[in-house]
């Protein structure tokens, strides 16, 4: 993007009664930010729901010595900008009515055919919440999602650190400008996601942490990602928020089950209560749920499945080989059926079967012996 048309549309969004909805209103009629400024007031005001103040409020100069200030502190520090009418922009999030504009972003960000989920909840994870995160995102590893949360305390810092951790691209979004991090004690972190991955935001370099800026962000994390899981949650917390936001754009929300006395597990216990979300017990509900499939991945350009040459299968896991190996293909549902186990235990199974090389996922939900 040229410095001209950034300018232009920094300016659009200063426009006092121009949020993001009303900005892509208006940029898509006139075709672009400048054309805006330099279209006749009756032609604006042809555009349902645009009126006599808000083509007022264009004509204010202060907004270019705003979008001015900006634009240096951007060329300044290298900041990615990603348009929504841009390639290299989160294709989820721009069919979010109230997607950002721009997103100001830092780091390597990668989204060319990428799944993406983002992993939500508590600012006071538990120990079991802690491995929760952990084992979910290790047992992901071999999908290559981006692995997207706020960056704060809790699940937040756990899931970016697990994702470095397992060398998954993960991405910070922040409910401030990229002049500063929030919290500071998460700095030493920076540099490290930055390598592979980074951080993304809609404010400016002059916005703060306040209270209202991490309910907006939320619709980020939730409109960019293929799903959001929440791993703990008291009865109320911006986790929730996250959850409904996913909800509302149609994504696949999941939640982990905990314990009715546990404060952290009442708002997973009430999303799967009032079926707003998918209940979750491992990796392999969601890897089922979205129908991810392993033979069409690869992880650090690697082939990431290799057929062991000793392979240990519990029982569980012999009885469904030895079910395949007599009957074909199967699909998911009869193999649960034949061999006698629900639909999350299958689940759990005909995954790690498919870690160790022993069967292979078809489309339509099939499965067979290797």
């Amino acid at each position: 993007m040229n410095p001209t048309e950034l300018f232009n549309i920094l300016a659009l969004l200063k426009v006092e009664g121009v949020g993001d909805i009303v900005a892509k209103k208006l940029i898509n009629h006139c075709g672009s930010a400048e054309n805006v400024f330099n279209s006749k007031s009756q032609s604006l005001k042809s555009i349902d729901g645009i009126g006599a103040v808000l083509i007022k409020n264009l004509k204010d100069k202060s907004i270019f010595e705003k979008a001015e200030r900006e634009l240096r502190f951007i060329e300044n520090e290298k900041i990615s900008i990603l348009y929504y009418q841009n390639d290299d922009y989160p294709n989820k999030l721009k069919h979010c009515i109230d997607g950002p504009v721009l997103l100001f972003g830092s780091g390597n960000l990668n989204f060319e055919n990428r799944k993406i989920i983002s992993i939500v909840g508590t600012r006071e994870v538990t120990s079991h919440g802690v491995d929760f995160c952990k084992k979910l995102i290790e047992d992901l590893a071999i999908f290559n999602p981006i692995i997207v949360s706020g960056f704060a305390y809790g699940v937040d810092i756990v899931a970016h650190q697990a994702a470095m951790e397992n060398k998954l691209q993960t991405i910070g979004v922040l409910a401030h400008g990229l002049n500063q991090v929030y919290p500071k004690v998460h700095k030493k972190y920076v540099a490290k996601m930055e390598e592979n991955g980074g951080f993304l935001t809609e404010f400016w370099s002059n916005s703060n942490p306040d209270k209202e800026n991490f309910v907006r962000r939320n619709r980020i994390v939730a409109g960019m990602s293929e799903a959001t899981v929440v791993i703990e949650s008291a009865e109320k917390g911006g986790s929730l928020i996250t959850a409904i936001m996913a909800n509302d754009y149609n994504r696949d929300v999941f939640a982990v089950p905990g314990r009715t006395s546990d404060k952290y597990s009442q708002g997973c216990n009430n999303l799967i209560k009032t079926q707003r979300a998918n209940l979750m017990t491992s990796a392999a509900d969601l890897v089922y749920i979205l129908n991810w499939e392993i033979a069409s991945h690869t992880h650090n350009d690697k082939a990431v499945i290799q057929k062991q040459l000793f392979i240990s299968l519990d029982i569980d896991e012999q009885k469904v080989y030895d079910y395949l190996q007599r009957n074909g293909k199967q699909l998911l549902d009869i193999i649960a059926l034949e061999c006698d186990f629900p639909i999350f235990r299958i689940s759990t199974l005909l995954l790690n079967m498919e870690l160790k090389g022993v069967i292979r996922p078809l489309p339509g939900k099939l499965f067979e012996a290797i």
